[in-house]
């Protein structure tokens, strides 16, 4: 009996430690990440206990010699803001799993989507945007800056 309670107890103490390694925390989540495409990239902050994102980099910043503005927003007031500075996640909040709650706005379509972040890995996040339920919605990889 004496012999079975060692190798338990080794068995036991290693898949707690592993169950450790692939605890997620809250700020995971802040940094630089790229987008799918690897033509910007979002700066996601944390303010008070919500989680949002910026741009803070483009790949082509310009058009026509000036910088790209926010042409397609709802808000004919704000299309004349620059693209790259403007609020892309806004209120995410962390459930011990996923950030939700949260929105993303795509400035292409000038559109904004109910979304959920979900952490892949140390490299990886998983940006899903919707309209109404999650299951119709899409998925995007973004990976970490380094």
């Amino acid at each position: 009996m004496k012999n079975l309670i060692f190798p338990s107890f080794l068995i036991l103490f290693s898949l707690f430690m592993t169950s450790l390694s692939f605890a997620q925390n809250a700020d995971d989540i802040l940094g630089e990440w790229y987008t799918t495409e690897k033509d910007a990239k979002i700066k996601i902050f944390k303010s008070g206990n919500k989680y949002s994102g910026k741009i803070v980099w483009l790949k082509e910043p310009n058009e026509n010699g000036k910088p790209k503005v926010d042409e397609n927003n709802s808000d004919k007031s704000k299309r004349g803001q620059p693209i790259q500075g403007l609020e892309l996640l806004s209120d995410f909040e962390w459930n011990g799993k996923v950030w939700e709650n949260g929105t993303i706005y795509d400035p292409s379509s000038g559109k904004t989507y109910s979304c959920t972040i979900k952490k892949k890995d140390d490299k990886t996040i998983d940006v899903r945007g919707y309209i109404g339920i999650s299951l119709a919605g899409k998925s995007v990889e973004w990976t970490k800056v380094k």
